[in-house]
């Protein structure tokens, strides 16, 4: 990736990226359970359209199926946020949704998530409905 440091911010750049992603389908699993969809169905048909993404492909059913004890954790998510928005303080990149989702995931901390898969961020929509 260039001298030594850029492989870590390439993975830094990486996990900003997995982040608001994540979120972003959440939201839109979310939105398909409340609308009252079929959410298997709607992550079949848009996975193969400009939404598409791996975490969509492997991450999008599970999510429906409120499925978490896999996969990336959430508490080491927290940990790579936290030097991304600790480097962005020492190089000047404005990253608020970034520290946004960051919050969000200390709430799915908060819910006894540490160890659930990061994407379980969905959990905390449905805690807000209740």
């Amino acid at each position: 990736m260039g001298e030594s440091g850029a492989g870590q911010l390439t993975k830094m750049v990486n996990q900003i990226c997995i982040a608001g992603l994540l979120q972003g389908l959440s939201e839109g699993m979310h939105f398909a359970q409340k609308a009252g969809l079929d959410g298997k169905a709607v992550v079949d048909v848009i996975s193969k359209g400009a939404a598409g993404s791996w975490q969509m492909e492997n991450r999008g059913h599970t999510m429906l199926d409120d499925e978490f004890e896999f996969g990336f954790a959430v508490d080491w998510m927290r940990k790579d946020l936290g030097i991304c928005l600790a480097e962005a303080n020492n190089n000047g990149a404005s990253l608020p949704v970034t520290a946004q989702i960051d919050q969000f995931y200390k709430d799915v901390q908060n819910m006894g998530g540490n160890r659930w898969d990061t994407s379980s961020l969905i959990r905390r929509l449905r805690k807000l409905d209740q």
